[in-house]
């Protein structure tokens, strides 16, 4: 029994490992873009990109962004009990691979966003993907990371269920 905790915590390790490696990359592009960059700035990178300094005080596509400031703390809950949730799917599910790996981007995403929540209120986004006068809102690494761990669980349950049949 022993041995299977420490083989189960092990595993979690590299999850929690990830995470955190999502983690850091996040905050340090943000770290770089706070310290460079001021609200609305923009470097033009390719036609269809660009980095630039955004705020975002909602959630995905700045949904409730233009709420009174109780989103902030709101998202900032929410964030946090996320991040409980997957701990634990995490201490259940280390061994699944491609289940485990989606749950650490996840959570290295969310915790991301949720300390910039705290530090500043919004969320610092500056990847702009374009093409002539269509903008996809701009995101960062924690979104991507996020986009990346939800695609990642939408495809282990497709597995699951063509193994089950």
């Amino acid at each position: 029994m022993a041995r299977g905790f420490k083989s189960s915590s092990g595993g979690m390790l590299q999850w929690l490992g990830l995470a955190f490696i999502i983690l850091i990359a996040d905050q340090f592009t943000k770290i770089l873009i706070v310290g460079y960059y001021h609200l609305g700035d923009s470097t033009y990178v390719t036609s269809f990109f660009n980095v630039v300094r955004a705020h975002n005080t909602g959630a995905a596509f700045s949904f409730l962004a233009g709420a009174s400031g109780w989103q902030r703390w709101f998202f900032t809950v929410i964030g946090l009990l996320a991040a409980a949730l997957i701990l634990w799917m995490l201490k259940s599910h280390a061994g699944q691979k491609l289940f485990a790996f989606a749950m650490a981007c996840i959570l290295g995403g969310a915790i991301g966003n949720v300390i910039d929540r705290i530090m500043y209120g919004y969320v610092v986004d500056f990847l702009d993907f374009h093409w002539h006068n269509w903008h996809f809102p701009a995101f960062n690494v924690a979104d991507s990371a996020i986009t990346i761990g939800a695609a990642c669980l939408i495809l282990d349950e497709l597995l699951r269920v063509r193994r089950t049949h």
